[in-house]
């Protein structure tokens, strides 16, 4: 029986769980940019600490709500109900 070295083993699984990984992870829907979320969540997230990780939430927030973003960072979240009201699943505000 032949046996493929231990190395070129890993190296086919890794390249295997990466492609699969980059055909699961989703595309920019274009919804969310006929909402206008990038430029809302541009100007809510102008601030943030961790700018991709508010961008990315955001995102999900404005999508969820159609296109409903407090318009600054300090904005209240009652501005938009909806986005005020998404909460994450230990339920603490899902949205930036």
């Amino acid at each position: 029986m032949n046996h493929l070295p231990f190395s070129i083993l890993l190296i086919t699984a890794l390249l295997f769980t990466s492609s699969i990984a980059a055909a699961v992870s989703p595309a920019p829907s274009p919804a969310l940019s006929v909402l206008g979320c990038d430029d809302k969540c541009g100007k809510r997230c102008a601030n943030a600490g961790y700018n991709e990780r508010c961008l990315k939430y955001c995102g999900i927030c404005c999508g969820k709500c159609e296109g409903c973003v407090p318009s600054s960072p300090y904005a209240d979240k009652a501005e938009c109900p909806c986005y005020r009201d998404l909460k994450n699943s230990k339920g603490k505000s899902k949205c930036p």
